[in-house]
C-alpha cells in the first residue's frame, strides 16, 4: 500500500471513517490497487493514519458490506472481484485511451438562448478564506443551531417518515411543511392563504423563473427596479425584449410612468435590492391602486422578510392585495442557510395549479427529505429561536458597519437601512468599483460591486455593496479600514 493513497484531515466536513473509505473506493475503482496483493490490515492502517482502530475496522466492515472488500481468512482483506464488475467496463485485451470527439456542430448556433453570456454577480467559492468577506448572501455558520438541526434530520430520517420522503410525490409537497409555511411563516408578514394556494420551491430563484415562464411571453411588457436584482433582469431578458428599468428612491419603487404601459411589475419592497431601502403603506397602498388601474401583475420578492430588526415590519403587498394580483415569492435562505434550496410562493391556486404542473416537469419536486427536516425545524420552535438569535447578531453588525462607515468612509454616501444584511454605498465620483474589488481580493478582502445591479449600459460604476450577514463582529471595523485605504489608493 503506497503512503501517498490515503490523506486525512482532521477538522474537514467529513468524518475520518468517511475519508478512509473515499479513498480506498477511489483507488479501487481507479484500479490502483492490486487484486492479487492484501491491503493494509486494520492495525496497520490505523498506526498509519493516527487513528483508532475502531475507525478502521468500521471503515473495512462498511466497504465489505457494499461489496469493495472481502476478507480471506489468515490473509488480510483483498478487493472484491464483484468491485470491479460492476464500475469497470469490461473490454477485450487492454484498455486503448479514448480517441478526441470531434463535431461540426454549431452549437451558438443551435442553442436558442445564451444565459451564460448574461452579466451575473460573481462570488468566489472559497470565501471562507478571506479575512475580511464582506460578502452578500453567505451566512455565518457559527450562529446556525447545528445541533437542532440534526436532532430534525435524525427524526425526518426515522421509519416513522420513511415512506414520506422516500417515495416520489410527484407534483405534491411536504403537507407539513406547507402547514408551517401558512401558520407560521405567512402570518408575520399579515398574509393567510390555504394550501392550494402554496406552492414549494427549490429556493426564491426557482420561484420567479417558474412565475416568469408561466406569464411572460416575447410580447409581454414587464418593469423591474433600477437598480435591481440581476438575476431577475436576465431572467426577464431570456423571455421577452421589453423590459422596462424603473427608479427608485429612498422609499423604493417610483409609481411613474415606467408603470404605465405593462404586464407585470417585479418589486422587492421590504428591503430593495439592493440600496435595502423599504417602501412604506403609502406607497404600497399606490402600487396596488396602479396595478389595478392599468390592469398589470405584480411580483412581490420578499426575499430578506425575516431579517427587519430595527423598525416594525411593514405588511406584505400580498397581505394588502384584494384583487388576487400579486404573487408572492419567499425563501428560507436568508435565516436557515443558502444550501438548503428551499422557498415558496404564494398565488391565486389557478395560478398555483399551472405552476405546480410545471415544475412537476422541471424537478418533480424539493427533495422531501429536506422538506420535512424543515418543516419539523419549524414547528419545534427552533427556527424562530434562530430569527431571534440573528436578529440580535445583525442588528450588532448594523450598528458596527454603521459606525465604521461614518468614521472611515465619511465622504462616503449610504442610503439609511432598516435591517437586512447589507449597505448599499455610494464611494467617490471617480471610483470603479469592480477595479476596487480586485484590488481588494488581493488584500484579503471581499465586497459586491454594484454595477451589475444596473441594466442600463452607462450605470454608475462607484457603487458597491457591504454585507455583514457572514464576517465576524469584530472584523467589521478594521475591514472597513482597510477598505477606506484601498478607496484612496484607486482614485
Amino acid at each position: 500500500m503506497r503512503d501517498w493513497l490515503i490523506h486525512i484531515k482532521r477538522g474537514e466536513y467529513a468524518s475520518l471513517q468517511t475519508q478512509i473509505r473515499e479513498a480506498l473506493v477511489s483507488a479501487i475503482l481507479d484500479r490502483q490497487l492490486d487484486q492479487q496483493e492484501p491491503i493494509p490490515s486494520t492495525r496497520k492502517m490505523a498506526k498509519s493514519l493516527g487513528v483508532s482502530r475502531n475507525t478502521v475496522v468500521l471503515a473495512y466492515q462498511g466497504m465489505m458490506d457494499d461489496g469493495y472488500l472481502l476478507a480471506k481468512q489468515r490473509s488480510g482483506y483483498f478487493v472484491s472481484d464483484k468491485a470491479l464488475e460492476d464500475h469497470v467496463p469490461k473490454t477485450r485485451g487492454r484498455a486503448t485511451a479514448e480517441k478526441p470527439k470531434t463535431s461540426n456542430l454549431d452549437w451558438d448556433r443551435l442553442v436558442n438562448k445564451h444565459p451564460s453570456q448574461q452579466a451575473n454577480v460573481v462570488k468566489p467559492r472559497n470565501w471562507q478564506d478571506y479575512q475580511f468577506p464582506f460578502i452578500y448572501g453567505q451566512v455565518d455558520h457559527t450562529l446556525f443551531p447545528l445541533a437542532e438541526w440534526r436532532d430534525c434530520t435524525r427524526q425526518a430520517l426515522g421509519k416513522k417518515w420513511l415512506g414520506d420522503w422516500t417515495n416520489d410525490a410527484t407534483a405534491a409537497d411536504d403537507p407539513l411543511l406547507v402547514e408551517q409555511i401558512r401558520r407560521r411563516i405567512l402570518p408575520r408578514r399579515g398574509i393567510m392563504a390555504h394550501d392550494d394556494e402554496i406552492l414549494v420551491t427549490l429556493g426564491a430563484q426557482n420561484a420567479i423563473y417558474l412565475i416568469t415562464s408561466l406569464l411572460v411571453t416575447r410580447e409581454t411588457r414587464v418593469a423591474m427596479e433600477e437598480p435591481g436584482y440581476p438575476d431577475m433582469r436576465n431572467i426577464f431578458a431570456l423571455h421577452t425584449p421589453h423590459v422596462t428599468l424603473a427608479p427608485v428612491d429612498q422609499s423604493g419603487l417610483l409609481l411613474g410612468e415606467a408603470l404605465d404601459d405593462v404586464n407585470i411589475v417585479y418589486t422587492t419592497p421590504s428591503h430593495q435590492f439592493p440600496t435595502t431601502v423599504t417602501m412604506p403603506l403609502e406607497r404600497r397602498l399606490g402600487l396596488l391602486k396602479k396595478a389595478s388601474e392599468k390592469n398589470f401583475i405584480i411580483i412581490e420578492d420578499d426575499y430578506e422578510f425575516e431579517t427587519n430588526y430595527v423598525n416594525e415590519p411593514c405588511p406584505a403587498l400580498k397581505s394588502l392585495d384584494d384583487e388576487g394580483r400579486v404573487i408572492y415569492v419567499g425563501s428560507l435562505s436568508k435565516t436557515l442557510f443558502p444550501g438548503l434550496r428551499l422557498g415558496f410562493m404564494v398565488g391565486p391556486k389557478d395560478f398555483i395549479r399551472e405552476a405546480r404542473a410545471l415544475r412537476r416537469y422541471m424537478v418533480r419536486h424539493a427533495p422531501s427529505n429536506n422538506q420535512r427536516t424543515a418543516a419539523l425545524f419549524l414547528s419545534l420552535g427552533h427556527h424562530d429561536a434562530l430569527i431571534r438569535k440573528l436578529h440580535k447578531a445583525y442588528r450588532t453588525r448594523w450598528e458596527i458597519m454603521g459606525e465604521a462607515l461614518s468614521k472611515h468612509l465619511p465622504s462616503s454616501t449610504r442610503i439609511p437601512s432598516f435591517g437586512g444584511t447589507s449597505f448599499w454605498v455610494k464611494g467617490p465620483a471617480k471610483l470603479d468599483a469592480d477595479e476596487l474589488n480586485q484590488l481588494a481580493q488581493s488584500k484579503g478582502l471581499l465586497i459586491n460591486p454594484g454595477r451589475v445591479c444596473y441594466g442600463a449600459v452607462n450605470g454608475p460604476r462607484n457603487y458597491f455593496r457591504l454585507a455583514f450577514s457572514s464576517i465576524d463582529e469584530k472584523k467589521i471595523e478594521p475591514g472597513v479600514r482597510l477598505l477606506a485605504d484601498l478607496i484612496k489608493q484607486s482614485i
